[in-house]
């Protein structure tokens, strides 16, 4: 669904006129921000097939800190691969990473850790190779990337729609007080059961990389 029709699904559960514009009308605005508010949570709640994305990284000789262009914060890692020397890189504590780089002598070769350390000046996280690139090497960085704000009318979701829908549309209840309508209440409960019900799908679909708990 496009960001327009989300709003006007959401005005439409309201008893509110649609519209033709996403800031056509405050009220329009308002129910925008809520849309906005619950993809975010939908995204954070599960790592959505819809949200893959694969930055790469290619190394040069002597540099170990690079950059992670367009990954921004909110990303989760799924793997990161050598692709040039076949194998994954581990994640190992920031200290360890300390430990080989200001004390002794670093090694040099083809990376087999990484680390991420801070964000560069547009926002994006950096990211420390070891042992130090000793020449180029492809590292893939396969990642759950949320999908930025909707703001034009035409862009389109990329999380299951049914939940952002219920989510926005108890929002909007909880802030307008109850109207002899859905209360706000029972409203929670259905975007609950919903994203329940859209993880569940999409989780049988990866039988095998499900983990379950005892708690």
């Amino acid at each position: 669904m496009t960001y327009l029709q989300l709003i006007n699904d959401v005005l439409i559960r309201l008893r509110e006129n649609e519209v033709s514009t996403v800031s056509q009308t405050t009220y329009a605005k308002m129910i925008g921000k809520f849309i906005n508010d619950i993809k975010r949570e939908v995204e954070d709640s599960y790592d959505w097939n819809s949200l893959t994305d694969t930055l790469t990284a290619t190394t040069s000789s002597s540099l170990f800190n690079y950059v992670l262009t367009g990954s921004g914060v909110r990303f989760r890692v799924l793997n990161v691969l050598n692709d040039t020397s076949d194998w994954f890189l581990e994640n190992p504590t920031g200290s360890w990473m300390t430990d080989r780089f200001l004390f002794g002598t670093p090694e040099s070769g083809s990376p087999k850790y990484y680390s991420f350390n801070g964000v560069d000046a547009n926002g994006d996280t950096q990211v420390d190779l070891y042992p130090i690139p000793n020449g180029a090497y492809n590292i893939r960085f396969n990642i759950i990337k949320p999908q930025a704000a909707l703001s034009s009318a035409s862009d389109v979701i990329k999380v299951p729609s049914e939940p952002v829908l219920f989510g926005a549309y108890a929002k909007a209840l909880a802030e307008r007080g109850e109207d002899m309508g859905q209360n706000s209440s029972e409203a929670y409960a259905l975007y609950r059961k919903s994203l329940a019900d859209h993880i569940a799908i999409e989780a049988s679909r990866y039988p095998n990389e499900t983990l379950w708990n005892l708690v």
